[in-house]
């Protein structure tokens, strides 16, 4: 499962209702590709649909699709939101990540 935080829950359905996108009915797409400083990169975006290969999840009344292989690596995140002066903006909590960048965009097993 991944679950999200309430600060991050707030500002996705802010961000999606921005962006033309409805937070009870779209989702907040992860996952990891492979880039970033550290070797593989996470991913996030809104999306209106889900493939067979989806896992969805709700947490915190917003709605999380990641596709098969990006689960393997997401298992038991937290996303969460950092703001204020010194705020990163979204932030990926991987307890599977063995080291991250400065930035804490990527990270590797």
């Amino acid at each position: 499962m991944i679950k999200v935080s309430e600060s991050a829950a707030k500002r996705a359905k802010m961000l999606m209702e921005d962006d033309g996108f409805n937070p009870e009915t779209d989702f907040i797409r992860v996952g990891v590709k492979s880039g970033g400083c550290s070797g593989l990169e996470y991913e996030l975006k809104f999306d209106k649909a889900t493939t067979e290969s989806d896992k969805v999840f709700e947490d915190a009344g917003v709605k999380i699709a990641v596709d098969k292989k990006s689960f393997l690596y997401l298992v038991g995140t937290t996303l969460e939101f950092s703001g204020g002066l010194n705020g990163k903006g979204f932030v990926f909590n991987n307890p599977n990540a063995a080291r991250t960048c400065g930035c804490g965009e990527s990270f590797s097993l």
